[in-house]
């Protein structure tokens, strides 16, 4: 695997500046968060408790079920005396594959029927890639917690014909060169730094995207992926080249696991918070809170890249959006320190720092270019 940084783009100019702690309070409803508590107290009402047996939904494609044994082997080794069962289950995200997801738009589209299986009881968790998850859940549910993140970068996967040529990088891809993928945000920022190429939908799992790539007759000449996608079915020797946030901006909660439960729910509460990794629940906070501003979802053409600076005692974030041809792109930064030891105290400024970024580029124009593909969306039914 090569991780060659590509020649840095140039990108409008943003913004660095060090927010004042309590310039700017959370002004959108999260259900992210849940009720402090230590990992101590927690354990010790989980050995306690009742309740040894549990049932973690997920979604039925590969990597969604390599992603919940993850969880199961993280709970099992916490509790060895318990169970838990994985209940695979078929989203509607995944039965339209027909339809580019910005021109759905539904914020729950791999989750909805996911989350109907938790508030009936039919499981007690649900396993979410992060950036799959809507930022308002459901009356009822939290996120009762987000595990350590994989690199939450995009990496480019080449064609067997592209790399017979000698082709390493996307900078290196000839002009016409067609390059697939299903994020209209890698494909927004992409159009703007590499207008020789030519990006189309593709949608579908991992196995079938890679196959239409591996075909001969196919017409892509690469893949746009997320890196911890690949890494986690272990498929690294594919991945070409890992993209900066110079390049691209990563997608809000990438590379996260976040596990979503009853918020009334207190032994499974009790459960997951020991898998609760605090850095990554602070940078993806941050995350979570600029595209609720924004009132994003996973199908809109937005990206972020986040920080935790420990030795500075700072949380950094960088955000933006595009438009759908790559024509315009509104990309700031902020950060905001954290001092003391108080990690709920430290949230809150996480989601402050998300919402006020969220205010400066919806004072540049970014309402703008989200309506404008909100008017192009295709009315989805049940």
């Amino acid at each position: 695997m090569s991780s060659t940084t590509p020649p840095q783009a140039a990108t409008p100019a943003g913004s660095t500046h060090q927010q004042p702690p309590h310039q700017h309070q959370p002004t959108h409803p999260s259900t992210d968060q849940v009720a402090p508590e230590s990992v101590q107290q927690s354990a010790a009402r989980v050995a306690n408790s009742l309740q040894t047996h549990f049932v973690i939904g997920t979604r039925k494609s590969q990597l969604a079920m390599v992603q919940a044994h993850e969880v199961q082997a993280a709970l099992s080794a916490q509790h060895p005396t318990f169970t838990f069962d994985i209940h695979g289950m078929t989203t509607k995200g995944d039965k339209v594959l027909d339809t580019a997801l910005s021109k759905i738009g539904s914020k729950s589209l791999f989750t909805k029927e996911l989350e109907v299986a938790l508030a009936d009881g039919t499981v007690d968790i649900v396993v979410h890639s992060l950036k799959d998850l809507q930022t308002v859940l459901p009356k009822g549910m939290v996120l009762g917690a987000v595990m350590k993140r994989e690199d939450p970068r995009d990496a480019l996967v080449l064609s067997p014909k592209s790399i017979a040529q000698g082709i390493r990088t996307i900078d290196q891809l000839p002009v016409g060169s067609v390059v697939g993928s299903s994020s209209v945000r890698r494909i927004a920022q992409l159009r703007k730094r590499f207008p020789g190429l030519v990006f189309l939908d593709v949608r579908g799992n991992l196995n079938t995207r890679l196959a239409k790539l591996d075909d001969d007759e196919g017409p892509y000449a690469a893949l746009l992926l997320a890196y911890a996608g690949m890494h986690r079915l272990g498929w690294d020797d594919r991945i070409s080249q890992v993209l900066e946030s110079t390049t691209v901006l990563h997608a809000v909660g990438q590379g996260a696991l976040g596990i979503e439960c009853r918020g009334a729910d207190a032994s499974t509460l009790d459960l997951l918070r020991p898998l609760d990794h605090r850095e990554t629940r602070l940078r993806c906070t941050a995350e979570r809170a600029f595209m609720r501003y924004l009132e994003g979802g996973c199908s809109v053409p937005l990206g972020v890249s986040s920080e935790v600076d420990a030795a500075a005692g700072t949380l950094r974030l960088e955000g933006n959006v595009t438009r759908i041809d790559g024509t315009v792109e509104i990309r700031e930064r902020d950060s905001v320190r954290l001092e003391g030891d108080d990690h709920e105290e430290h949230l809150r400024r996480a989601e402050a720092l998300g919402e006020s970024l969220g205010a400066v580029v919806v004072s540049r124009g970014a309402k703008e270019i989200l309506e404008e593909i909100k008017s192009h969306r295709v009315p989805m039914t049940d």
